[in-house]
């Protein structure tokens, strides 16, 4: 529906309005491992609800799975951001020292997404 409560008949309107709705069901949160430096860190994006709420087991799902892979957490923060119209909780957590390889980096990628997402 548009602003003033009235279906939305543009047919560009409609398609981006289609294109978004996949996109955030296809990848309802952002995970990527960056370094920082000499450190490693993992950033998780999770969208915040409309009625302002987050979902309060994502840190320890995170937790929970970084455990599982055996990757230890120096350092852990969260903190909320907006970007454009949308509010975002932002996890960093700083990796121990023993990340080395790009492919123990796809697998933290891999596990944690599975972890937030249910698919384990």
């Amino acid at each position: 529906m548009q602003v003033d409560g009235k279906k939305i008949v543009d047919p560009s309107k409609q398609k981006a309005v289609c294109d978004r709705l996949r996109m955030e069901l296809s990848h309802p949160l952002r995970v990527m491992v960056m370094n920082r430096g000499p450190d490693t860190e993992l950033l998780v994006a999770n969208p915040v609800e409309l009625c302002g709420k987050g979902r309060p087991l994502v840190f320890y799902d995170i937790t929970f799975a970084l455990k599982m892979l055996g990757t230890r957490i120096f350092l852990a923060e969260i903190g909320r951001h907006v970007a454009g119209e949308r509010e975002w909780e932002v996890y960093r957590i700083h990796l121990g020292d023993d990340l080395e390889l790009a492919a123990s980096r796809n697998k933290i990628v891999e596990g944690v997404t599975k972890m937030l997402m249910g698919w384990d």
